[in-house]
């Protein structure tokens, strides 16, 4: 390494939220405050405390939007005179420079470490050094670079603040570009203050673990550069080279020397070759799938991304420990020490461009050219700055871009033609109904194929059609192969249209050419932020947030549900919408995994996603902790890179049938040997078992065999399980059945069935026993089986806006499985497969306005802002009478085996002596609730 003054400490500081310091030149006077740096001007309290609660998002402690002035003085030491000097930003905003009160210039990247090169000092007297960063004006929005809703919008300089001394003669701008094949790299860059120069080079292969692996033998050659300044030297690495992947991460690092001259230049890298074939990613000629998270730069603590090894290495072990691979960074990029850890982790990494919006060809109507040339630069700065990084694999122009096609083809080729070693998307999820693959793309990445061919298992309601995880009954047989390659054809007219889509938080009107066909593919395909299943907030969370941002919206969220009269619940719906959410990942990623045509996915998210209403979509916290729903090993089962799945068409089941699975195997971990062992277990008993050997080296999607067994008789409904595993690869996956017994319910002379208010209370007034079936429930929130998509709030506001129809918003039954009307049907507190009809085929009575005290005990949970108290199952007394509510409309379903289950355990309970309910209800409130 050069010569480096670290500049890092206490620095003189002004705010400047009116942005009059040029103006009154601030750069030359003594700046009066002080700060920490690096830091943010949040992380140093610095502003008017914010006492707003925001609901959407996070509340900011200390917001500033404006100027801010940083100063500091440096003494250069006397051997450091008369040299060239760079200055390194390396996280911030956009900056302007003052040396000794004279400008220097101005950098604006958002991504990328803003560099000044400074002139050589001609004496030893203090230099004052003076940097003005404004988080205002950007020459682009900057998606979740800049986004309230995620990082903040901080001002400061968060990472290396550093001043090189560079020798007369050196190096800089390295570039690697490794060739697998060959075992070699080849080292671009500069050569400055000579045309030739002679070289040493030296170096080691290192890993997360081992901190010099094997060293490279010293080579001595000869550089020679244009007259440009720039030089290319081929490297060769031996034979014995090791290569780099998510299994063998290991890092070079190359230090190149030149005879008298202090220091050297350093370049890391690894070596790796990625490329597609067909429709399959490959590293190192290796098939991989991509199991992606998305990450939004959401750092509660700090409210900004950090810059340091450690963080990183922790956070995405935390993400590896869950079976990821890969990251996708939303209109994003982190900073060097992200990619240097997914080097150690062995994680492909997917930065975007800072963008969220049109990019158009010139002449037409939406083209910005000064925006449009400050993103390319961007990309560029982006491939020079991280770009021998071997986990930065992909890179996507932005999210759900619109505009010209071709426009984006033509800055794809311009950045393939100046960087091969990654692969290149248009951008994730373009053109949303009508998406399409360009020729310079080398992968697809979006929700649908077209309005109609989903590859994702749940959508909002803007963009209907919903998913299959939320429209039809779960099973584990879903496969998008048949979608990807229809065999028959949709028909749509084509043409060009102006519609209205959800964008963003809002709507935005675009024109759009129609394609009749739809896409077919032809390159790898990544399902796009798939998942986003809600789960209830946990309030127990709101202490854990002690940094720059506070979780006020939880408060709100909590008083909310304290004065629906359910805050004593919070804790129940939190777990309950917690394990459906899980089950639901679970269904989606192995829809996934069954696919052998999808390449990849990208989640959204592994964990919470705090903005953009409070998406709170993750099992893990915003903080990467676990929320308790689902372990690491679990989660595993079935997303890792080795997945058992086992494929059903249904879960329920009647005692004595015959259940059929195929299983299949799902692997890309070489040298995968072993037996794939599988058995069905009721408690600790064994019903049945078998194994299947594993073929030689099996690769991508492959059917092992079929199970075949008969199921237990039963009087009483039973969950059984089915484990698949293979011990040699310590992965484990599982799936619970149901069991009914085969009868039909018969219902007890003692019992009397009402379908309207009036038809029960006569029965009442007499003391009777009666099951209440109401035909019409007065304020009622329609059945729904999955949890809701993303926020209910957000999009709750974009449907209205739109003048479609808004979400069903639940997220879950909350079912009291100790109930005695239940202990012989329900199997978990939560929703489960069992009851899908029945859930799907109920009114949820709204009861908080004529009964707030009653309990139920099959309660759908609300959404946070809304807070109906909603009742599927519940009892009461009526004066002298046992009342039992069920809104759910046995009729239709009457035929199911499950039903007749419920159904028949109902008319036990009601029959015997059980049934004694210790909620009252009055004449007046069963009629305010029911017809």
């Amino acid at each position: 390494m050069y010569k480096q003054y670290d500049l890092s400490g206490i620095w003189r500081f002004a705010m400047d939220p009116d942005k009059n310091g040029v103006r009154e030149q601030f750069f030359a006077t003594v700046l009066p405050d002080t700060i920490p740096l690096p830091g943010t001007t949040a992380q140093a309290k610095k502003g008017t405390y914010n006492t707003s609660r925001n609901t959407g998002y996070l509340t900011e402690c200390y917001p500033f939007s404006g100027w801010a002035w940083y100063q500091t003085t440096f003494t250069p030491a006397p051997e450091d005179l008369h040299k060239p000097l760079l200055l390194t930003l390396e996280r911030t905003r956009m900056t302007r420079l003052w040396i000794n009160g004279t400008e220097l210039g101005s950098c604006d990247s958002l991504t990328t470490p803003h560099c000044y090169r400074l002139p050589a000092l001609e004496d030893p007297s203090p230099v004052t050094i003076t940097i003005c960063v404004s988080n205002t004006d950007y020459p682009t929005k900057g998606g979740h670079m800049t986004s309230p809703d995620t990082q903040t919008n901080w001002n400061g300089i968060t990472g290396e603040i550093s001043l090189t001394v560079l020798p007369p003669v050196h190096l800089s701008d390295l570039q690697a570009y490794p060739d697998a094949a060959h075992k070699s790299v080849t080292l671009r860059g500069m050569l400055r203050g000579a045309a030739h120069t002679s070289l040493t080079v030296t170096g080691k292969a290192f890993s997360k673990d081992d901190p010099c692996i094997r060293e490279i033998s010293p080579i001595r050659t000869d550089l020679d550069a244009d007259t440009e300044g720039t030089f290319s030297l081929l490297i060769p690495l031996g034979e014995d080279a090791l290569l780099w992947s998510e299994y063998t991460p290991v890092v070079y690092e190359l230090h190149l020397s030149m005879p008298d001259v202090p220091g050297d230049a350093v370049i890391r890298f690894g070596l790796r070759s990625l490329s597609t074939k067909g429709m399959e990613f490959q590293v190192n000629g290796t098939p991989i799938m991509l199991r992606g998270k998305h990450d939004g730069m959401l750092f509660p603590l700090t409210g900004a991304a950090p810059t340091d090894l450690a963080e990183w290495l922790r956070l995405l072990s935390i993400a590896k420990a869950y079976g990821i691979n890969h990251y996708r960074y939303h209109t994003s990029c982190p900073p060097e020490a992200a990619f240097a850890a997914a080097d150690l982790l062995g994680i492909y990494m997917q930065p975007e461009l800072p963008f969220w919006g049109t990019l158009a060809a010139p002449g037409e109507e939406q083209y910005n050219e000064t925006e449009q040339a400050y993103l390319v630069e961007e990309g560029f700065r982006m491939l020079r700055a991280f770009g021998s990084h071997p986990s930065f694999c992909m890179l996507s122009l932005g999210n759900e871009l619109w505009g010209s096609s071709q426009r984006m083809g033509e800055i794809l080729r311009d950045y393939r033609e100046t960087d091969p070693r990654h692969l290149y998307t248009q951008g994730s999820n373009n053109f949303q109904f009508w998406p399409c693959i360009l020729e310079e793309d080398d992968f697809f990445s979006g929700v649908r194929l077209s309005k109609e061919r989903l590859i994702r298992g749940s959508y909002a309601n803007c963009d209907l059609p919903l998913g299959h995880i939320q429209t039809c009954r779960p099973s584990t047989d879903h496969s998008y192969d048949p979608l990807i390659f229809p065999v028959q054809q949709e028909s749509a007219e084509a043409g060009a249209a102006e519609i209205q889509i959800q964008y963003g938080t809002g709507t935005k009107t675009i024109r759009v050419d129609q394609q009749a066909e739809g896409l077919i593919p032809h390159k790898p395909i990544v399902t796009h932020e798939i998942g986003q299943y809600t789960v209830y907030p946990d309030f127990e969370e709101i202490p854990k947030f002690t940094g720059v941002l506070q979780a006020r919206n939880f408060e709100v969220f909590r008083e909310w549900l304290r004065d629906a009269g359910m805050e004593e619940q919070a804790r129940d719906f939190f777990l309950a919408s917690g394990h459906l959410a899980a089950q639901c990942y679970k269904e989606e990623i192995e829809a996934v995994m069954r696919s052998r045509h999808i390449a990849g996915f990208q989640l959204l998210d592994l964990q919470d996603f705090t903005g953009q209403g409070t998406a709170l979509v993750g099992m893990l916290d915003a903080f990467m902790d676990s929320k308790g729903l689902i372990s690491e090993k679990q989660w595993r089962g079935f997303c890792s890179d080795v997945v058992l799945l086992a494929e059903f068409d249904r879960f329920n089941y009647a005692a004595g049938e015959f259940f059929r699975a195929q299983v299949q195997l799902r692997c890309y971990r070489p040298g995968l040997t072993g037996t794939a062992h599988w058995r069905l277990t009721a408690g600790d008993a064994c019903l049945a078992a078998g194994s299947f050997p594993l073929p030689d080296a099996p690769m991508g999607l492959v059917t092992l065999g079929q199970i075949e067994t008969r199921l237990p008789e039963t009087e009483i409904t039973r969950s059984l399980t089915l484990t698949l595993e293979i011990p040699e690869a310590d992965t484990e996956n599982g799936y619970i059945i149901y069991v009914y017994p085969r009868k039909k319910p018969q219902l007890p002379p003692a019992i009397r069935v009402a379908y309207t208010a009036a038809e029960a209370q006569t029965m009442l007034d007499r003391g009777a026993r009666v099951l209440l079936l109401p035909e019409t429930v007065k304020e009622v929130v329609e059945g729904f089986y999955c949890t809701d998509f993303w926020c209910y709030p957000m999009f709750r506001q974009i449907c209205e806006s739109m003048d479609r129809p808004v979400a069903v918003g639940t997220m879950g039954l909350l079912v009291d499985q100790a109930h005695p009307a239940l202990s012989d049907f329900a199997r978990a507190h939560c929703t489960t497969p069992q009851w899908y009809d029945l859930v799907t085929h109920a009114n949820c009575a709204v009861l908080e306005h004529a009964a707030p005290h009653i309990r139920p005990m099959v309660q759908m949970i609300d959404n946070f802002e809304r807070n109906h108290k909603l009742g599927i199952l519940f009892e009461a007394r009526v004066g002298t009478g046992r009342l039992m509510v069920c809104t759910i409309r046995l009729g239709e379903i009457a035929e199911r085996i499950e039903v007749q289950a419920f159904t028949d355990a109902l008319y036990r309970y009601m029959a015997s002596d059980r049934f004694e309910p210790r909620q009252e209800l009055t004449p007046q409130q069963l009629t305010e609730l029911f017809i």
